[in-house]
């Protein structure tokens, strides 16, 4: 069975991210003495004494609040909590309890989950009796807890244990295929993430920057595993303030495509591709991602006979060192076409993977060689004795060669091309390795 959910709620700035921060054991929650920093749910997968379960931070919850941001950032909150096998109730035991305590404590209430109440910022023993004010709230036994200086997490992980439902043996986690969604601000990757879920799982909004973390969702489509990551948008460096909140958004928006299988690059139809689109394809292309480049609000074009084939050879244009991407024109708003995107990211996510035997990769290079004959510089000319494959995602070919430095980019790219004509490869870029088989000899 899955692991059990742990969702961790309260209202803002009591040091709920802190906590999930310390379980995870990294910073994956963007912490800063701001309400409101934690804007969507993020999850961490934790083990307490061969335990396994999923952690969730959320935003804080402002019952009150009629700030279109905060009310979605309760929405979710609100999600959480109903697919939550267990809540942590996050308050702060320095500030004492408010009445907007109250009105969560009647929310998860009436959500009949199991509830813990975290009794937070309890940073020394002298400061133990300020748990006891938080009775009146009739959740239970309130636990204090300092989530800065790990101050009692044992016995607070000993008593959720108990909250957790019982579970069989665990399945072995089938390997996801992670996709990560990448682009400017506002171009719709929230949207296109909960089109593809097919439900509201990500905060959507016309205010650019309203994703701040990237966010791990795993789901299943027919027989195949995926996790999906929605990710902060990428603004220009000019454009950030060092240090500021969107700065760390943009890190771990990079970070993401680091780790993830098959990059999604939105691009926005009605801009078309700009200089800051180019620069997230070129690090996509220089980390050797797959990738898929979906021109999104496609619904919003004005089309007459000829624009979408114009479109591509504008996009090819603006994008020219990834050639090898196939371009998908979908609207994440309406939904058009976007049935399309996951069968595009197994196929180029097979292409990434795909193994080629050496005889058959060898046959490829003679006929390249015979066809178009290597570069000579200074009547010494490249010799290629010899390929095989060394690694995939993306695709990488050790060559023996000669001399390395005979290899000119031209001809590399050449060989690329002739590689891709015989076994396909779209939507990955290639790797060439060169090892000098006779150094300083024909």
């Amino acid at each position: 069975m899955a692991k059990p959910l742990v969702a961790i709620v309260g209202r803002p700035n009591v040091g709920k991210s802190t906590f999930f921060n310390k379980m995870a054991g990294r910073r994956i929650a963007i912490v800063e003495d701001t309400p409101g920093v934690t804007r969507d749910r993020v999850y961490a997968d934790c083990e307490w004494q061969t335990r396994k379960f999923t952690l969730i931070d959320t935003g804080g919850i402002d019952p009150n609040s009629e700030d279109p941001l905060l009310i979605q950032m309760r929405r979710q909150a609100e999600i959480a909590i109903e697919t939550a096998d267990a809540i942590l109730f996050f308050v702060d035991g320095k500030q004492g309890m408010t009445a907007d305590d109250e009105t969560v404590a009647d929310l998860l209430r009436r959500s009949g989950k199991p509830v813990m109440l975290v009794v937070n910022k309890i940073d020394s023993a002298s400061r133990l009796n300020d748990v006891y004010d938080f009775y009146q709230l009739g959740i239970g036994d309130p636990i204090g807890i300092s989530s800065v200086n790990l101050l009692n997490f044992g016995d607070l992980l000993e008593e959720l244990m108990k909250l957790l439902p019982e579970s069989d043996e665990e399945e072995e986690e089938r390997d996801a295929v992670q996709i990560a969604v990448v682009g400017k601000p506002n171009v719709g990757k929230s949207s296109l993430v909960n089109r593809l879920l097919g439900e509201e799982r990500v905060m959507v909004s016309d205010i650019a920057g309203t994703t701040r973390d990237a966010i791990d969702t795993r789901f299943r489509d027919g027989d195949d595993e995926f996790v999906i990551i929605d990710t902060a948008g990428i603004r220009r460096k000019r454009s950030i303030e060092y240090q500021s909140l969107e700065r760390f958004s943009v890190v771990r928006a990079l970070a993401a495509i680091d780790r993830c299988d098959v990059a999604i690059l939105l691009i926005d139809a009605v801009e078309g591709v700009t200089e800051q689109d180019a620069k997230i394809a070129g690090y996509i292309d220089e980390v050797g991602k797959a990738a898929i480049l979906c021109v999104n609000k496609w619904d919003a074009m004005e089309k007459e006979t000829g624009t979408l084939e114009k479109y591509v050879k504008d996009v090819r244009e603006g994008l020219k060192f990834m050639a090898y991407a196939p371009v998908l024109f979908i609207s994440a708003l309406t939904g058009q076409r976007t049935n399309r995107v996951l069968d595009t990211v197994r196929s180029v996510y097979r292409q990434a993977s795909r193994r080629i035997t050496t005889g058959v990769l060898n046959d490829v290079m003679a006929d390249a060689q015979a066809a178009l004959q290597p570069p000579s510089t200074s009547g010494r000319r490249l010799k290629i004795y010899y390929a095989t494959q060394q690694g995939v995602r993306p695709p990488t070919f050790l060559l023996f060669v000669n001399d390395m430095e005979l290899l000119h980019f031209s001809y590399e790219r050449y060989l690329e091309n002739q590689f891709r004509k015989a076994f396909g490869f779209e939507g990955t870029p290639l790797r060439f390795v060169l090892r000098e088989k006779e150094k300083g000899g024909d």
